[in-house]
């Protein structure tokens, strides 16, 4: 989930040097279009390459960002304390952890006018089971059937999964009176979307893109922006200088540069997933949990948050979760909420037992050779980079030699699959569901030889007590007793080192509050500030019309 949005970003990285130079010598200024009413909204969400192709098939990896402004899933869930929100359904239910009941909302339309019912549910679910490459979420791996009986869809599992509902219930429902034509919908773009969403389809050009107010909306009332515009190029210059009302960004000096900019901007970057080292767990010496205790203990990981994230971000604790959000779900017996402090002298105590002392300030094994490592980042995510500088100058410090490789974002995502690294920098969790978090990192199911493909559980870790556990959770409904499997699976992330938890990921949000308040922020953390996947339909159906100035 994490590296998602990174792709993106890359083609920022010059106008953040831009960007950054700029607000050294001059003080940037906000210039808004004035052709942009006060009820539009200038959304820096999506990116052509190098023009927008009119895509809006929600189950093709490159649609639009905004098409999730025009279809809904069931359930919208906030990922960042995994609150989960009925949506098209009115209600959820789990009489059994095999068993999943949808009540359908009653009185939805569809922006062309058609009633949304049932039939429309269980067709979407239908056309994913036909057609294996829409599903790209994979909910036809856990479902056996799909029945209805008046306003409800009850999903029939193939054995016992209470987490899959949380998976099932974000897809997006198409209409069956439009879809059901359609002759090649895995491969169909879709380029007149018909939703349910607050949003359809207005205007579409090569470079910009807009939508406009669902008039028909089950929610209407409480939707305050009338049209959204979406420019097909974003460089965070323009964010800055152009007048944008919602953009998700890294900003270098986001105070310097983009609160300065305009007195009515204001940014929120909670953390959105973990930074985490992964160990190669089918190589010596990593597989040896001394030797990876003695990796913790030598790092300082508030230095290399600090210095990768330039302080927004704070240090990982190594539990697993994203705090404060999921504070409910900390195990309390964890010392110091799972924080590892920097402790050299124990680092070291831990190589020893591993077979590893420092002599003349090398760290050697008993033969005498130095510990050498690689340690994999993709090329051009600037923030990682600097953190595996972090993290190479503080293992030479206790004499552990330290090559970084940087392969190109694809290769770096293949290596990581295909277990060709020995340490790798990459993103764990913010899906906001406990269990999804930890079993694509820790199921051993997920496991493939060195050279094959892992879909997760890149570092390769398997443990038939961490099996076990992840198996009670599924075969449960009960809150309290998933509740304490949610502890034993921190007591394994920390005990266990199965990844080196190093500090957050943010979700970095940017928003103008001249035209519309009630944006996220840490007093109210109703959202994640991110303008992708559907996390948006909290926050414009949260959003009110600022009130003039006097």
């Amino acid at each position: 989930m994490l590296h998602a949005r990174r792709f993106a970003r890359l083609a920022a990285v010059a106008a953040v040097v831009a960007l950054a130079a700029a607000g050294c010598s001059i003080q940037i200024k906000s210039r808004p279009d004035p052709s942009i009413g006060s009820d539009t909204m200038l959304i820096a969400a999506d990116t052509g390459s190098p023009t927008l192709t009119r895509n809006f098939n929600p189950f093709l990896t490159n649609a639009r960002t905004a098409t999730p402004y025009i279809y809904e899933p069931l359930v919208v869930v906030n990922n960042l304390d995994g609150a989960q929100h009925p949506w098209l359904a009115s209600k959820v239910a789990q009489p059994n952890a095999s068993t999943i009941d949808y009540t359908i909302r009653t009185g939805v339309k569809w922006s062309d006018g058609k009633a949304f019912t049932p039939a429309d549910v269980a067709f979407t679910f239908a056309l994913l089971k036909k057609y294996p490459t829409l599903d790209t979420t994979g909910i036809w791996q856990y479902i056996g059937s799909v029945s209805t009986a008046g306003d409800t869809v009850t999903v029939h599992l193939k054995s016992a999964d209470a987490p899959a509902a949380s998976i099932i219930s974000q897809v997006l429902i198409v209409p069956q009176h439009i879809w059901k034509s359609v002759k090649h919908p895995n491969t169909w773009l879709n380029p007149n979307p018909v939703g349910t969403g607050p949003y359809k389809l207005g205007n579409f050009y090569p470079q910009q893109y807009s939508l406009d107010k669902n008039d028909l909306y089950w929610q209407a009332s409480k939707v305050a922006a009338k049209h959204l515009i979406l420019p097909g190029s974003n460089t965070q210059l323009d964010v800055v200088t152009k007048g944008y009302d919602w953009a998700y960004s890294f900003i270098s000096d986001v105070k310097g540069t983009w609160l300065a900019a305009n007195k009515d901007n204001k940014y929120w970057f909670p953390p959105g997933g973990t930074i985490v080292l992964y160990p190669n767990l089918t190589k010596a010496p990593f597989n040896n949990l001394d030797f990876r205790q003695g990796l913790s203990l030598a790092l300082d990981r508030k230095a290399i948050g600090d210095s990768a994230a330039e302080g927004y971000m704070q240090q990982a604790g190594q539990n697993g979760l994203l705090l404060p959000a999921q504070n409910d779900l900390l195990d309390p017996s964890l010392p110091n909420k799972g924080l590892i402090a920097q402790d050299t002298k124990g680092a070291l105590a831990a190589f020893a037992k591993a077979g590893y002392t420092e002599k003349g300030g090398k760290l050697v094994d008993a033969q005498g050779n130095q510990a050498t490592l690689s340690l994999m980042t993709a090329n051009g995510y600037t923030d990682w980079l600097r953190a595996v500088q972090a993290i190479q100058k503080e293992l030479g410090a206790v004499g552990i030699q330290v090559k970084i490789t940087q392969p190109q974002p694809a290769a770096y995502q293949l290596a990581l699959q295909n277990g060709d690294f020995d340490l790798a920098l990459g993103g764990f969790g913010g899906t906001g569901s406990l269990y999804q978090d930890f079993n694509v990192a820790l199921d051993s199911s997920f496991v493939k030889p060195i050279g094959k493909a892992a879909p997760s559980n890149f570092e390769r870790f398997s443990d038939k007590q961490t099996d076990s556990l992840l198996a009670q959770f599924r075969a449960t409904t009960d809150s309290s007793t998933q509740k304490q499997l949610g502890y034993q699976l921190q007591q394994v992330v920390y005990d266990k080192l199965p990844f080196l938890s190093i500090y957050y990921g943010g979700s970095w949000g940017l928003y103008n509050t001249s035209k519309f308040t009630g944006w996220p922020t840490a007093k109210d953390p109703y959202a994640s500030p991110k303008n992708y996947q559907s996390t948006p339909l909290l926050i414009f159906t949260h959003l009110k019309k600022a009130k003039a100035s006097s």
